[in-house]
């Protein structure tokens, strides 16, 4: 079953997040990971959008998903993420 990750965050550090966003999608590429969507948010219909970026991106299941976020690949970023953004990412079974 399709599984997705999404991320929504609040951006800290625009050159940081480039760095990041950069080296993202070859962590992905060993597990099957693509890119559904991303972009700004523009407007909460209900509630409210306390991020700027929300992005999604496509998984085989969810065992991929998580190989691939507990990936030496992936963790080796997560420092320069958590300077570039605050935000959650959570896994989403389609």
């Amino acid at each position: 079953m399709p599984t997705y990750v999404t991320a929504t965050v609040k951006v800290k550090d625009p050159e940081k997040l480039q760095i990041y966003l950069s080296q993202l999608p070859s962590t992905m590429a060993p597990f099957g990971g693509k890119p559904v969507c991303r972009g700004k948010a523009v407007k909460a219909l209900h509630g409210s959008a306390d991020f700027h970026i929300m992005a999604t991106f496509e998984f085989a299941d969810q065992d991929k998903a998580e190989a691939w976020y507990n990936s030496a690949a992936y963790q080796a970023l997560v420092p320069n993420r958590d300077e570039a953004i605050d935000g959650q990412i959570v896994i989403v079974q389609g």
